[in-house]
């Protein structure tokens, strides 16, 4: 992965109006009874002053990037309430306006996660952003704190204990158990003094700290997946701060976690059935099917033959927890899901078939893909590290600390959801991190921005999209019917691709909700995506399933 870029710094007589500004809005976002809050509310900024007076040192990120793709290096506080503290380091990255002349400001930016590299983001943007855009901002970039260049995590996992979406079975729960308790104790013993620092929440503070930094008193801002998230809870601490905020492929703030993961098994279930009728409808080209009813039996028959005996696919075995897994994502593009189904049917047989285009059932290529192509200083389970570090630590409440009550979970969301439900319900390593440090962000707030969705999303689902814009009372929501992919913006379909791009030139929200059809070119592009198993650093959100 790759990502660099960052802006100016600031004089000292700018530094004493800017650090208080964000001191305070710290301070007010940490829980109230800590002695630490206290002292940095009375602080007003003072304790910050050393931090927003760095003066990053810009030069080119590599010797073969871009000469206008800079980079730096800063230090943040570990711990926000003792800035005077351990610090850790944060890299951040810039490509400046095309036109400073015409120059708005600035344009932060997050590819999704947790745990995805952002340096690159500024590099991704623009090949792809409109140059009208690309002349109003400055592009910046960074990776989070514990993530790829910004003093990342490791819990020195194996590749083996980074597979963490397992399916129940009674015979294996208990060593499923067993390794959540393993992998909590390995990341403990590792970074257990970063650990519960390494939140949304403190990013979210970073990212205001970089603001300070470059001299700005706004920030504009691009998220996708868990970015809008981010982009959620930046609001919430600083909303004097945000400018044009564009949340792509939502999460809904009430389920971060636990509740996000679910979303995977209910989001699938109308994606599946949708499947099945479009795959009944050309029954006379596929062969799945005169129905939908006909459909759903051809899959349900070929899981319970790889449940019996697994399917050989190139050597390799296949059982029908591999298939039910790789069907989870596949169904909200029903092309690909059919055509995925139609070369099982011929591996199940015994005849050749596709091993790539099977890839989504065998995960083959998918372990190097999440272990990331990082560069030498980045741990290699760093993206699994983060990620737990943020999914665990953002809000331990829902995470049961009793083993048995996940198994319970797993065997009714089976029921209720059989295509992913034991898989997301099952058990975590959350069940044994320890209590977050600070309570839940709670979104609620009028800032104004644009929240972007998919109809068929598999990883952040319409509905997680619909409940951030209710959260976000200020905000306006682009819909796309029928389409497809996780996420949206630019896709080529000029409805979307307009609404976002007007708003972020002229920081005018559309007068009401917007509703958009998706295009044959901008779903085609969406299959083209979903078929290669990649990782953050593109201006689209990773594509890795087991990822936001």
């Amino acid at each position: 992965m790759r990502r660099r870029r960052l802006a100016p710094l600031l004089a000292v007589s700018v530094t004493a109006t800017l650090a208080p500004a964000l001191a305070t809005s710290t301070a007010a976002a940490a829980p109230a009874a800590t002695p630490s809050t206290a002292s940095l509310s009375a602080a007003k900024g003072g304790a910050l002053d050393p931090y927003v007076k760095q003066k990053p040192r810009w030069k080119r990120c590599e010797a073969d990037s871009p000469a206008q793709f800079q980079c730096a290096t800063i230090k943040v506080p570990l711990d926000y309430r003792v800035p005077a503290g351990k610090r850790i380091e944060l890299a951040i990255s810039r490509i400046r306006s095309t036109s400073p002349g015409k120059r708005h400001g600035v344009l932060f930016s997050n590819p999704g996660g947790p745990g995805g590299q952002g340096l690159y983001m500024p590099l991704d943007l623009k090949e792809v952003l409109p140059k009208s855009a690309q002349r109003k901002y400055d592009l910046i970039g960074f990776d989070p704190r514990g993530v790829g260049r910004s003093s990342p995590v490791s819990c020195d996992l194996k590749p083996e204990e980074e597979n963490w979406l397992r399916p129940y079975k009674e015979e294996t729960f208990a060593k499923d158990v067993a390794w959540a308790r393993d992998v909590a104790d390995k990341c403990r013993e590792k970074a257990g003094d970063r650990l519960a620092h390494i939140t949304t929440r403190n990013t979210a503070r970073d990212m205001d700290l970089i603001r300070a930094i470059l001299g700005k008193k706004k920030i504009s801002y691009l998220g996708y997946s868990y970015g809008t998230y981010l982009g959620a809870v930046y609001t919430q601490l600083f909303p004097g701060r945000a400018d044009r905020f564009v949340l792509d492929s939502a999460v809904d703030p009430a389920r971060a976690w636990r509740g996000m993961i679910q979303w995977w098994a209910e989001g699938a279930e109308p994606a599946f059935d949708r499947w099945t009728e479009w795959a009944a409808e050309r029954s006379e080209k596929y062969g799945l099917g005169d129905t939908p009813k006909q459909v759903d039996r051809t899959f349900w028959d070929l899981v319970a033959q790889a449940d019996e005996k697994p399917i050989e696919i190139e050597g390799q075995p296949t059982t029908g927890d591999d298939i039910r897994n790789g069907m989870r994502q596949a169904v909200f593009t029903p092309e690909y899901a059919t055509e995925l189904v139609v070369e099982l049917k011929k591996a199940a047989a015994g005849r050749p078939a596709s091993a790539k285009k099977l890839a989504a059932f065998t995960g083959s290529g998918r372990t190097g893909a999440t272990r990331a192509a990082a560069a030498a200083e980045v741990p290699a389970d760093n993206m699994t590290a983060s990620f737990w570090a943020v999914v665990c630590g953002d809000n331990s409440a829902p995470w049961s600390r009793d083993p048995e009550s996940y198994r319970r979970d797993a065997i009714e969301d089976k029921g209720r959801y059989p295509l992913f439900g034991d898989f997301a319900s099952s058990i975590k390593p959350c069940a044994f991190w320890d209590k977050s440090v600070e309570r839940a962000t709670k979104v609620n707030n009028k800032v104004g921005s644009l929240v972007v969705q998919n109809e068929w999303d598999s990883q952040t689902p319409l509905p997680s999209g619909q409940a951030l814009h209710a959260d976000l009372k200020g905000s306006k929501m682009v819909t796309v019917l029928g389409g497809e992919g996780h996420g949206v913006y630019p896709s080529g379909n000029a409805c979307t691709d307009g609404t976002v791009t007007t708003y972020l030139l002229t920081g005018k929200l559309p007068a009401k909700d917007v509703t958009c059809e998706a295009t044959a070119e901008s779903n085609a592009e969406a299959r083209k995506n979903q078929k290669r198993d990649v990782l953050p650093g593109s201006p689209l959100p990773e594509r890795a399933p087991d990822r936001f």
